[in-house]
């Protein structure tokens, strides 16, 4: 598995130079079933590709993300208020898809109130369709572990699809959902979440290997989410979560391909 902070190559699936990605398939898939359409390489930010914040909100001004070293990250970091604030890089109104296969390579934070993210959605209306692709929270019970030095460490994730029928997401009712245990500790190294996207079917992926089958119509193109938020099952962030790039959620690369 990829465990390294800097830029990974699978042997033989990527040349070095510009243009190379178009080369890439999603890992552990057939490459001739796919077409690349969205290969994200963090070589540096792109503002007219990625907003920094969601639809709803405006962006806060304290700098929590950066990319350095081809690897984009987003930290824990209190802003001038001296509160912890949530941080989303989104695609909204600059890349959207119907059906595919999206993956991300990338290494989790640690610490109390932490919940890193990696999601598909859309606001059409009032509905809401969603596909979690994952979410952990390193603090939740059940979600992540204490090491000896007392800090929580995530080596769970969860995978949730939302219909976007507006009861259902209101209720809080997901039509699949799963935590999945690693076995491993998700902040010490880099790993790949994926989903695959068919008409009547999301299947969820760790490091190439199946985690789960949903098996749920879903037809509203989505746009791709990276996120770094506070609170859920991992509980309020206090002074023991760490802050600053030491701790960021880093993220290696965002791909994604559709169907021939």
């Amino acid at each position: 598995m990829p465990v390294s902070s800097r830029k990974k190559r699978e042997p033989g699936s990527q040349a070095e130079g510009k243009g190379a990605s178009k080369s890439l398939a999603p890992y552990g898939q057939n490459p001739d079933g796919y077409i690349l359409t969205f290969a994200e390489e963090f070589d540096h930010f792109n503002s007219r590709r990625w907003n920094d914040h969601i639809w709803y909100e405006r962006s806060n001004p304290t700098k929590n993300y950066a990319v350095e070293n081809g690897v984009l990250k987003i930290w824990p970091q209190r802003d001038a208020a001296g509160q912890f604030f949530n941080r989303t890089l989104d695609t909204d109104g600059k890349y959207q898809q119907t059906y595919g296969y999206f993956e991300m390579e990338a290494k989790l934070p640690r610490g109390r109130g932490v919940w890193p993210a990696f999601w598909l959605f859309a606001h059409p209306g009032e509905r809401r369709p969603e596909i979690d692709i994952m979410e952990a929270y390193p603090a939740g019970e059940g979600w992540g572990f204490m090491d000896r030095s007392g800090m929580y460490r995530p080596n769970v994730y969860a995978a949730t699809v939302w219909p976007g029928d507006g009861r259902s997401n209101a209720e809080g009712k997901a039509a699949g959902f799963v935590m999945y245990e690693t076995h491993t500790d998700l902040s010490a190294g880099f790993h790949k979440y994926a989903v695959k996207w068919e008409p009547h079917r999301q299947t969820f992926y760790f490091d190439g290997k199946p985690t789960m089958t949903v098996h749920i119509s879903m037809a509203d193109p989505m746009y791709i989410i990276l996120d770094l938020w506070f609170g859920g099952a991992s509980g309020l962030p206090d002074d023991t979560t760490p802050q600053g790039k030491d701790n960021a959620f880093e993220v290696n690369y965002v791909r994604a391909w559709k169907f021939k």
